[in-house]
């Protein structure tokens, strides 16, 4: 909190010489920026359901929001939303490969709302070896030890631990399909278009912007229940590794998301507005503050 009190005290010193204000700090800095004067826009990160919520939107009517997924809004349909705008990743930063691997991936952290039981299960029914990178969250320590810890035999299910984006690259490009059975509205769901930059397929559960996030039979498939994720773990790595790729590059890239940010800033301006590229090394037109999460 004191590192955000600083840097809304630092922006409002120098508000003055910014074209838009582009926040991504939850709801800090709205009592600021809206007596401020000038254009602003808040992209929200995280699940919108909590019962505080409804009555800061009444409080900040006309607060322009950006959803990750339009499936986040729903709690707040009040809301002013501006756009939704999928996330999008470097090109280059994850390679793929085109040739299945011989192994499941599970991507997240140690906790029952990202699934791991489900996903263990799932993989010792389609008897295919399954390889977990996750953190293990501090306060689920227990979870672990209780429920995870004797599942994971170092034979058909390994647990490779935290990994860094080099490692994080070779388990999912390396891998036949990327399984994501969570059990909670995720708001997008950034390990799914991480494994299609790798060409990797996704099973994953249907809750929340998951069906938005998979295309359906080209990147993965949705599924219901434990009994079509283990049904569809063949299908999906027998998909074309190249199409989702490109289906990747097409959807997800950061050139396409820097893209649709600068139309809301434009939108914010006026009709027709253009954002000003101006001639300084390390003031650009638009201040964007580090996310909370």
């Amino acid at each position: 909190m004191a590192a955000y009190a600083l840097e809304l005290d630092m922006l409002i010193e120098a508000i003055s010489q910014f074209d838009v204000v582009h926040c991504h700090i939850d709801w800090l800095h709205l009592p600021i920026l809206a007596r401020a004067g000038v254009p602003y826009l808040t992209t929200l990160h995280n699940r919108l359901d909590t019962p505080d919520l409804p009555e800061l939107m009444q409080r900040f009517p006309r607060a322009p929001f950006v959803s990750i997924s339009n499936h986040q809004r729903q709690p707040l349909p009040e809301a002013n939303w501006l756009a939704t705008i999928y996330h999008g990743m470097p090109c280059e930063l994850l390679q793929p490969s085109y040739r299945a691997g011989d192994y499941l991936a599970f991507l997240g952290r140690l906790t029952r709302d990202k699934g791991p039981e489900v996903a263990i299960r799932l993989a010792r029914a389609a008897k295919i070896p399954l390889h977990m990178a996750a953190k293990i969250p501090r306060a689920e320590t227990r979870y672990y030890q209780d429920r995870l810890k004797p599942l994971i035999d170092g034979e058909q299910i390994w647990l490779v631990g935290e990994v860094n984006d080099e490692a994080k690259a070779d388990l999912l490009k390396n891998a036949a399909v990327l399984l994501f059975p969570i059990d909670w509205p995720e708001p997008f769901g950034l390990v799914m278009i991480e494994a299609m930059a790798c060409g990797t397929p996704v099973v994953a559960f249907r809750r929340g912007a998951v069906p938005e996030v998979i295309d359906e039979g080209i990147t993965g498939f949705v599924v219901d229940t434990e009994e079509a994720a283990i049904a569809a773990i063949k299908p999906a790595a027998s998909l074309d590794r190249r199409r989702i790729r490109a289906t990747f590059e097409r959807r997800f890239a950061a050139r396409r998301m820097a893209e649709d940010y600068r139309r809301s800033y434009e939108r914010l301006l006026g009709a027709g507005a253009v954002v000003p590229q101006r001639n300084l090394p390390c003031r650009p037109g638009t201040v964007t503050t580090p996310s909370s999460g």
